[in-house]
C-alpha cells in the first residue's frame, strides 16, 4: 500500500522522547487559521511555488519503502513519530508500516484525534503513546476557528481513554486569546481529571512564522486574531486545575 508523505524529518527533538525521525503525512480534514503547515493540508501533491524556484509537497512511498527507510536508521534513533497533516486520515497504510517497524522503533502517533474511531484505536494499540494536538473544546468555536467541531475529537478521547492503556499527552497550541482563554482551558482541565491514561498536557508557543509557507501555496494567510496579543496562559493557575504535569514546551 502506498502512503503520501509530504516531509520527514531526520534528527528531530521535540516530537517525542530522544533522538527520533518524524515523518509528515499529508492531507488533514482541519483547517485550522494558524497552521505552520499549510502544504500538508491537501491530500494531493502540490507545488510549492518561492521567489527562488518551485518546491513539490507531496510524494507516494510504499509501505515497505518507509519501513526499510526507518529499519535502516534504527540503530542511531530512540524512536519515530507519526505526524501530519492528519495520520488518521491514512490509517491502513500507518499499520502496514506499523506492522514491520513496531518491535524494532517505538512509535509516538501525533493525531488531531478527528477520524474514525476503530481507526485510532487501532493505531493506538501498536504505538508507545499518541500524542493529541487539541486546540478548542468548545463546539462552535473549534468549528469556526479549525473547520471543524470539536464533538468527535471528544468522544473519540474518552472511549480511547476507557478501551486502550496505550498512554497519551495533550499538546495544545498558544494561540493568543483563543486557544489560551480562561474557558478552553478550564474545559481542558475538566477533560483531564475523567482520563486514566493522560500523562500531561504541553503547551506550545504561537510560531510568528506559521504565515510564511501561504503564498507558496496560492494561499493568503488570514489567522483572524492578533498575532502579537501577549497570551493569557496562566500556567500558575491551569496546574492547579489539572490533574497532570502542565508545562510549555520550548
Amino acid at each position: 500500500m502506498d502512503g503520501l508523505l509530504f516531509d520527514i524529518a531526520e534528527a528531530s527533538i521535540h516530537d517525542g522522547p530522544g533522538l527520533r525521525i518524524t515523518v509528515f503525512l499529508k492531507g488533514c480534514p482541519l483547517r485550522c487559521r494558524w497552521c505552520h503547515s499549510p502544504e500538508g493540508q491537501s491530500a494531493r501533491p502540490e507545488t510549492l511555488v518561492f521567489p527562488g524556484g518551485t518546491r513539490l509537497a507531496g510524494e507516494y512511498w510504499s509501505a515497505q519503502k518507509l519501513a526499510e527507510y526507518l529499519l535502516d536508521k534504527k540503530e542511531l534513533l530512540d524512536g519515530v513519530t507519526f505526524s501530519g497533516g492528519e495520520p488518521l486520515l491514512q490509517a491502513d497504510f500507518l499499520l502496514e508500516v506499523l506492522d514491520m517497524v513496531e518491535d524494532a522503533l517505538p512509535s509516538i502517533i501525533d493525531t488531531s484525534g478527528h477520524g474514525p474511531y476503530d481507526k485510532l484505536k487501532a493505531l493506538a494499540e501498536k504505538a508507545e503513546s499518541l500524542h493529541f494536538g487539541l486546540k478548542l473544546l468548545n463546539e462552535e468555536k473549534a468549528k469556526l476557528w479549525t473547520g471543524q467541531g470539536s464533538a468527535l475529537i471528544i468522544d473519540n478521547i474518552r472511549r480511547l481513554d476507557k478501551e486502550c492503556a496505550t498512554p497519551y499527552c495533550f499538546r495544545l497550541p498558544i494561540i493568543p486569546t483563543i486557544t489560551d482563554s480562561e474557558e478552553n482551558l478550564t474545559a481542558i482541565a475538566n477533560l483531564a481529571r475523567e482520563l486514566n491514561n493522560l500523562t500531561s498536557v504541553d503547551f506550545l508557543p504561537y510560531n510568528p512564522a506559521s504565515g510564511g509557507k501561504y503564498a507558496a501555496c496560492g494561499r493568503a494567510f488570514d489567522p483572524g486574531f492578533d498575532e502579537n496579543a501577549p497570551t493569557l496562559l496562566d500556567l500558575e493557575t491551569f496546574r492547579k486545575l489539572c490533574p497532570v504535569e502542565a508545562r510549555v514546551l520550548e
